[in-house]
């Protein structure tokens, strides 16, 4: 008998569900286990009564539940609580839900703050007041799923590679563990380390040279890091690359951007980075800022809003 998979978007940009379609050949194989019974954003199914206007939250009942982006809203956290209610397991789908992803990148201001920056721009009148009535209300922080609601599974990934994705539900399917392997992106990359870097200041990404590096040449490239380019590698769980275990930026000939998160669950990527960067000798007084090192993995109370000063009377 199949297993019935039921998935929710919270505050997400639907990429983690164009990642299921993204499995091509082994979609297929995976729907003859696997029966979806709730999923808008690639099926037309409702969680609220439409005939009677009530917003109250109604899903089927599902083996697992696949829920992708992070709480912002109390219309998110309804829908959460909802998923955990209706579901036996429930995976953490994507970097929003396992570590609070781009979204949290909100939690360094305070909403209003934010509000006065989206309605009162240059050029128009300063708003009296910002949307209140349909429009749900927004929670004090931008949080993680497992900040609200029990967690049995975290996938990762921005988005999750559609290997993982198949993986994971295959051995939900035959009831074996599904694990990650925790290391990072460094542990599986081609680039040539010395161990040390010889340059104290950062450099930015448009002055990365030209390198045909994975071409029939088999020219061999330096460590990222140790040019001086700000590679979240050394900080970021490997994975990007799903089953071929070739991170994607890095085979794109770009430095690794720290969407899988941090190596472990309760890592901090910033905190580590700044590490890395001090080993190889660079200077982070360079940095133009840290925030960017905590893109994918601001939930957590990781990133806060910096604390108001009060005006002099």
């Amino acid at each position: 008998m199949p297993i019935k998979l039921a998935g929710e978007s919270l505050n997400a940009c639907s990429g983690c569900e164009i990642s299921i379609l993204d499995m091509g050949g082994k979609l297929l194989t995976l729907l003859e286990f696997v029966s979806i019974v709730h999923l808008p954003l690639l099926m037309d199914s409702k969680h609220c009564d439409g005939k009677n206007n009530s917003q109250t939250v109604k899903l089927p009942k599902a083996d697992v539940g696949l829920i992708s982006g992070s709480i912002k809203t109390k219309e998110h956290l309804e829908l959460a609580r909802a998923m955990r209610d209706s579901c036996d397991l429930i995976i953490a789908f994507g970097t929003c839900a396992t570590h609070g992803g781009i979204p949290a990148l909100a939690n360094s201001f305070h909403n209003d703050d934010m509000l006065g920056h989206c309605f009162n721009t240059v050029g128009t009148d300063k708003a009296d007041s910002f949307p209140s009535d349909i429009v749900p209300e927004m929670m004090d922080a931008c949080y993680a799923l497992d900040e609200h609601i029990r967690v049995d599974v975290c996938l990762p990934g921005c988005p999750p590679h559609p290997d993982h994705i198949f993986r994971a539900l295959q051995s939900i399917e035959k009831k074996e563990s599904f694990l990650l392997p925790e290391k990072s992106v460094c542990d599986n990359c081609p680039a040539s380390r010395d161990g040390k870097g010889r340059v104290n200041e950062l450099k930015r990404a448009l002055e990365l040279p030209q390198w045909r590096v994975f071409d029939d040449t088999k020219e061999v490239f330096k460590c990222f890091l140790e040019q001086g380019f700000l590679c979240m590698g050394p900080v970021t769980r490997d994975g990007c690359g799903g089953d071929t275990e070739q991170a994607r930026c890095i085979m794109a000939q770009v430095p690794c951007r720290g969407c899988y998160g941090p190596v472990k669950k309760e890592g901090n990527q910033r905190l580590a980075m700044l590490n890395a960067l001090a080993s190889n000798d660079i200077d982070i007084s360079s940095l133009p800022e840290t925030l960017s090192m905590l893109r994918f993995s601001g939930g957590h109370g990781l990133l806060r809003p910096l604390p108001r000063i009060k005006e002099s009377e």
